[in-house]
């Protein structure tokens, strides 16, 4: 049991101000995107006592670290943790299943292009599925709308400014030209083609629909919101707002496809391979399988693949994935074996302030987000957390416990159950 030394990603996307607060330091006022605790090659942590990175002791004490089942299944440390701090929009991007990420690896690998290029897509070989549990009131567009409702609010659109290219873009709404029909199946592929038509369409085809779209939005906002506008308002001001940080930008549109979703502090999102998404404000834990694997269609200065994105999309459209915590102790659903991540809201004194932890049957990572924790096993000296600290549990350590010190809120990330396997969630 060891605090871990997380490492700062500097993003342009990031907030200055939320993890230095968290943290208890000054700003430096530099944009600090997240805080990674894992053993991601890219950045992995260091253990606070020795200064080891967290990979290198993986690597020369895998069955220590992970315990031989997880060492068997998985080859390394099996999620990585983060806490994600966003003051602005991050790219319209999916994650590849783990057949997909596995095929990227090994062409780009093939193709001699440097895991550092800004031309790579997949840096690892492991697919990414992800849960955000939010710290903060969070805002993102999560897969795709029912496409019923997405015909609604483009007509609303269409209706503030019926230009050619808004009447194009609402006829292939319809599945013009896919040959599809206009439920199941035939949803997923109208959506696919109008995606690839618009994250494909030059740049002189797209600057032009894409100012009709935030004009006519604007044009709907103006004055009293309409009773049939309100249910979309919030879709229709971050139009605009995408526009003005990546003007011309086809992914502004393809946002407007997406579910809108607003969390409140502990509601949380899960996202599968192919979810279709970008995070747009608000700071939370993220918890994903250990990779950094992200394939990006627009609303970024970073590399751009369009091609492979559309490949890897899931298009069928649904409501958004939200989940809702309840109670002091909360464990989220996640299908992917990987990873679980539960919610603890402490309180001091009582039976409540003391979280008793059998022995794990894999590392564990204990995030402390509010408060201070203490950590203990038998036979090991205890360890105390803050805010924006982690330590490392291994099933070395045998049970353990977690003790408040003031009223706080942990976040207790392990392995899922041991009766999947990767390739089910891939």
């Amino acid at each position: 049991m060891d605090r871990l030394v997380g490492s700062v990603q500097r993003y342009p996307w990031g907030d200055p101000a939320f993890i230095p607060r968290l943290q208890g330091r000054v700003a430096s006022g530099a944009p600090e995107a997240e805080l990674w605790f894992g053993a991601h090659p890219v950045s992995p942590s260091r253990l606070a006592r020795s200064g080891e990175a967290l990979d290198d002791l993986v690597a020369a004490h895998p069955d220590d670290v992970l315990g031989p089942d997880v060492a068997r299944r998985y080859g390394r440390f099996p999620f990585l943790v983060k806490v994600l701090a966003a003051a602005g929009p991050l790219s319209i991007q999916a994650h590849p299943s783990l057949a997909q990420a596995r095929a990227g690896h090994r062409r780009e690998e093939a193709a001699g292009i440097a895991w550092d290029s800004p031309r790579r897509t997949y840096r690892d070989d492991n697919h990414k599925p992800e849960l955000l549990a939010a710290l903060t009131p969070f805002e993102a567009k999560c897969g795709f709308r029912p496409l019923a409702d997405t015909r609604r609010l483009v007509d609303l659109v269409v209706s503030a400014g019926p230009t050619s290219a808004l009447v194009d873009l609402r006829s292939r709404l319809d599945g013009s030209g896919t040959g599809s029909g206009a439920s199941g199946t035939g949803d997923r592929a109208v959506v696919a083609a109008v995606v690839g038509w618009l994250l494909g369409l030059a740049p002189d085809a797209a600057g032009p629909l894409v100012a009709d779209v935030v004009a006519a939005c604007e044009k709907l906002l103006a004055g009293a919101v309409p009773a049939e506008v309100e249910p979309y308002e919030a879709e229709l001001r971050w139009t605009g707002r995408l526009d003005h940080q990546y003007p011309g930008d086809a992914g502004v549109v393809v946002a407007l496809l997406l579910n809108h979703v607003v969390l409140a502090p502990g509601e949380a999102v899960y996202l599968e391979a192919g979810n279709l998404h970008a995070y747009l404000r608000g700071a939370g834990v993220e918890v994903m399988a250990n990779s950094d694997n992200v394939v990006r269609g627009g609303l970024t200065a970073k590399h751009v693949d369009v091609a492979e994105l559309v490949s890897i999309l899931d298009t069928a459209p649904a409501p958004a994935p939200v989940q809702i915590a309840s109670g002091r102790h909360h464990r989220y659903r996640v299908p992917a074996p990987e990873f679980a991540l539960t919610r603890m809201v402490a309180p001091v004194g009582g039976p409540d302030a003391v979280e008793a932890v059998d022995t794990p049957a894999g590392p564990e990572i204990v995030l402390v987000t509010e408060g201070r924790a203490v950590l203990s096993s038998v036979g090991g000296p205890p360890l105390e957390v803050g805010p924006g600290e982690a330590a490392l549990v291994t099933p070395g350590d045998g049970a353990y416990r977690i003790e408040a010190r003031e009223p706080g809120l942990w976040w207790r990330v392990g392995v899922g159950p041991s009766g999947s396997s990767p390739e089910a969630s891939g």
